[in-house]
């Protein structure tokens, strides 16, 4: 017959490339028809558990809380809990995070448009909607493949293109961006992966 099913485990609260996430594994011996349900409450209304329209009944093992969370200042966490038939397990809950201070940054993604003597950059962000507004900057880097020597470029808004006078630049330069963002401390993500353009090659 049908029992209660396992509780979820490692139910973790976790702050991922711009997104809050909400990861669980399931409980040893987990019926195969097993779902979860997943709420959550915000510093501002303790005890009140609400509900998360996308992700009940829901067969996966995460659910994304980015745009769910009311007030992205305050610390919040979430619960869920395994069903199975009409049966259900405990809640699991995770701990606090806050985005705005827990985020961790991805690198964005390089758009290099290589003209007679300049290179136009545009940096984009895999941002949610309900983030847009946030003061995302980023960081470029510029160098001579295999040198070391890097000219950096700090603190372009996201949304403005860069635009690098390359006369006097001749051969195989790289570029490469980390997104950076100031909460109470300045936080960055890691170097996007190196994209290399050839300069004023004559062919």
């Amino acid at each position: 017959g049908h029992v209660q099913p396992p509780a979820p485990q490692n139910v973790t609260l976790l702050s991922k490339d711009f997104d809050m996430i909400l990861t669980w594994t399931p409980g040893e011996g987990s019926p195969p028809d097993v779902t979860y349900t997943v709420r959550y409450e915000s510093q501002e209304h303790m005890n009140k558990w609400r509900k998360v329209p996308h992700c009940r009944n829901i067969p996966r093992t995460s659910c994304n809380l980015t745009c769910v969370l009311p007030n992205l200042f305050l610390k919040a966490r979430a619960r869920v809990k395994a069903v199975s038939g009409p049966f259900q397990s405990a809640w699991v809950e995770s701990q606090f995070r806050e985005y705005h201070l827990d985020v961790e940054l991805a690198p964005p993604v390089l758009k290099i448009n290589v003209k007679e003597n300049l290179i136009h950059v545009n940096a984009s962000f895999p941002l949610a909607t309900c983030v847009e507004s946030f003061s995302w900057m980023y960081d470029l880097n510029l160098w001579e493949a295999g040198s070391e020597d890097k000219k950096q470029y700090e603190g372009i808004f996201r949304k403005k293109t860069l635009t690098i006078d390359t006369t006097a630049l001749r051969g195989n330069y790289c570029l490469s961006a980390r997104s950076s963002f100031q909460s109470i401390d300045f936080k960055h993500s890691k170097f996007s992966q190196p994209v290399c353009v050839l300069l004023n090659h004559k062919g």
